[in-house]
């Protein structure tokens, strides 16, 4: 085996802005495998911004990302196939029922060797609702269902963003303890301002720092 990470994101000057306003800038930071970081900051500071950029969805205004798996370059475009996300702006499709639409999820992404289908309806503990439409799943049912199918995803890189939103302190302790169970060895990143989110994260980058510097050329 070799001590290489597996994946490894790099960002050298990335700043990006809306219309003349800078959301953060020279953003110099490397992502890798094994690890879990936590993006900190505020309501609106710009975590879900820099979440967009490091998963591709999302080009910087200035600077460079790159990614490399195994050592091989990866090219931007391609990088969605090595991660699994969850965020409250991905919607699920509402007129799927929960079988449908973990079916159709994992038409794109690989499960996770040794789970199935009903491995994660019991993990969900809805095995009676397997065929109610996702549309009369409550808030924290939907939210539930989100981190389940991207934990249960078998990717390299797990990106979370605030993902206890809609969830009670049942549904918080079942977050952690998917936590506990499926992001051992992934390049975990959580977007977060709630510690009970991400106070397991090794590294820490405050969106705040790169907001009030002079622009890099």
């Amino acid at each position: 085996m070799t001590n290489e990470p597996s994946i490894t994101i790099y960002l050298n000057d990335v700043g990006r802005r809306f219309n003349r306003d800078w959301i953060f800038k020279n953003i110099n930071y490397t992502f890798t495998s094994g690890n879990s970081y936590a993006i900190l900051g505020s309501n609106g500071s710009g975590k879900s911004t820099l979440l967009q950029i490091l998963n591709g969805s999302l080009g910087p205004s200035k600077g460079k990302i790159t990614y490399t798996f195994k050592g091989e370059a990866i090219a931007t475009e391609a990088i969605y196939e090595h991660l699994s996300l969850a965020a409250p702006y991905l919607e699920l499709i509402e007129d799927f029922t929960l079988n449908e639409m973990i079916d159709f999820h994992f038409k794109f992404k690989p499960l996770l060797p040794g789970t199935s289908k009903a491995d994660i309806i019991t993990l969900l503990n809805l095995n009676t609702s397997a065929n109610k439409l996702i549309k009369y799943f409550s808030s924290g049912m939907k939210q539930r269902l989100k981190l389940a199918l991207a934990f249960c995803s078998d990717t390299a890189i797990l990106m979370l963003d605030e993902p206890t939103s809609n969830l009670d302190t049942q549904g918080i302790d079942w977050y952690r303890d998917l936590v506990q169970q499926f992001a051992a060895g992934r390049l975990t990143i959580i977007c977060s301002n709630q510690l009970h989110e991400y106070d397991f994260c090794k590294h820490q980058l405050h969106i705040a720092d790169y907001k009030n510097q002079p622009v890099t050329q």
